[in-house]
């Protein structure tokens, strides 16, 4: 019996295609998560801080580094962030300021990740730290919010990983959602399996420790790793928004941080 036998010509042009994307660092969302030493190697480090000076006020920029406060002007009279050696405290005046504490960086990358050293030190009720990014340019979703990760203290403790441009803050969505409530009383079973299907809850097992954060955003995954160990991650189409341009700290309560790096893989 003879076998027909197709013989394929590779073209010049495909051979460079497929050497660029085998050397390319562009993130592949399929592969296993990159750890810290990945980003050092190979992706360009575009904002660090140490925190090692004394803030000048309690004003929106007087962290100093170029980052701003979008809540410090709402009480003035209160230092919601303290440098303090070597160290960002934040202590947010949720209660007075009518707003958890939202400090943020530019940062300006599509695919990249954010690496810091984070605590939650026990001092108050309700400590949680919430990083992510935002684009106030986004006009699709309220203040920009993008996506995040909420880090729960107290027992048992849990991160979650939220889609928030798709998602909670998508006005459209949200529109739709307060018509529904106020026609019918509640929410439509779609928009609830909608909203639920842009974040997913990890379990994680909080203490008054520092740790070390990876949040990594490739293509439409958000992944998050915790002292080197990969926790879990999320895929939704609102984390291609294709530029990130603030790095974005929350916290209702008490947070410390220190160490912050930026990194962009494109």
């Amino acid at each position: 019996m003879t076998q027909n036998r197709i013989k394929f010509r590779r073209h010049p042009a495909l051979l460079l295609l497929s050497t660029a994307l085998l050397t390319s660092p562009i993130l592949d969302a399929t592969a296993a998560p990159k750890d810290a030493a990945w980003y050092r190697e190979k992706a360009t480090l575009i904002f660090e801080d140490t925190f090692d000076r004394e803030e000048t006020g309690t004003g929106a920029k007087d962290i100093g580094n170029n980052w701003n406060s979008a809540t410090a002007n709402r009480v003035p009279h209160i230092k919601q962030a303290d440098l303090d050696e070597g160290i960002l405290k934040i202590a947010s005046a949720t209660k007075e300021a009518g707003h958890g504490a939202h400090i943020h960086h530019d940062a300006g990358f599509q695919d990249g990740a954010v690496t810091l050293r984070f605590k939650l030190p026990g001092l108050n009720p309700g400590e949680r730290f919430q990083v992510g990014f935002v684009d106030r340019e986004c006009k699709t979703v309220h203040a920009g919010h993008l996506g995040y990760a909420f880090i729960v203290g107290g027992k048992p403790g849990s991160i979650t990983l939220k889609d928030s441009k798709s998602g909670a803050m998508n006005l459209e969505l949200t529109k739709r959602k307060e018509e529904a409530v106020k026609a019918t009383g509640k929410v439509p079973e779609e928009i609830q399996a909608l909203l639920k299907s842009k974040e997913t809850v990890l379990p994680w097992k909080a203490d008054n420790e520092w740790h070390d954060l990876l949040l990594a955003v490739e293509g439409d995954v958000m992944q998050i790793s915790v002292d080197g160990t990969p926790l879990g991650e999320l895929k939704s189409e609102g984390f291609a928004h294709p530029v990130k341009r603030w790095l974005s700290f929350g916290a209702l309560s008490t947070v410390w941080v220190d160490d912050v790096k930026v990194w962009k893989v494109q």
